[in-house]
């Protein structure tokens, strides 16, 4: 009796394991790993451009004195932007993250009110630094969509394992302080379509 109760035994922990390698018990830490490090490139896509804006706020100043409201709201914006203190679950904690976006979206709406006022000035237009600014803070914007699109890639893989089926169970089982993590949203204005006026 004794010989059969250790069979079964040995028998049920090989089908656990089997059940366990089936389920990827490794898929919500590898997943995790690949949303963070998804988060740490768009951090360092809105530092770089963070560090672009004093050089074209600079350039622009020569040209454009009398602009000095528009100026200031870039500097503040980005004066606040970097002020934030991320906290480390930022990706996971809505109301921070939701604050980290918004401080974003206003830094990328200042810089749009500065480059419509550098139109005005074709001195500056046809500035070279001016036009390596610009075009590095173009670059910077596409890499920063990029690099959105991956993290809510990544997040979006994580957060199907936490909710789905057996990752559900695993994360449960072996993961418990795993949790869903934030997305990027949409402003309302960003939803509007441009008006166009001739």
């Amino acid at each position: 009796m004794k010989r059969w109760a250790s069979l079964s035994a040995v028998l049920a922990g090989l089908c656990l394991a089997v059940l366990l390698t089936g389920c990827d018990v490794n898929a919500v830490p590898r997943l995790d790993e690949q949303a963070k490090a998804a988060w740490s490139q768009v951090l360092n896509q809105y530092q770089r451009r963070s560090d672009l804006i004093p050089n074209l706020v600079e350039t622009v100043k020569a040209y454009a004195k009398q602009e000095q409201d528009t100026l200031t709201r870039v500097t503040e914006a980005r004066a606040k932007a970097t002020q934030m203190q991320l906290p480390a679950d930022v990706t996971s904690n809505p109301q921070a993250f939701h604050e980290f976006e918004q401080n974003q979206a206003a830094i990328g709406g200042a810089l749009a009110r500065l480059l419509v006022v550098a139109e005005q000035y074709p001195d500056l237009k046809s500035n070279q630094n001016f036009l390596a600014l610009q075009s590095q803070l173009e670059g910077t914007e596409n890499r920063i969509a990029v690099a959105r699109r991956d993290y809510i890639q990544a997040v979006q893989a994580y957060n199907t394992q936490l909710r789905t089926i057996p990752g559900r169970w695993v994360a449960a089982i072996l993961y418990p302080d795993a949790k869903p993590k934030e997305t990027f949203t949409i402003s309302e204005q960003a939803q509007e379509a441009p008006k166009v006026k001739f």
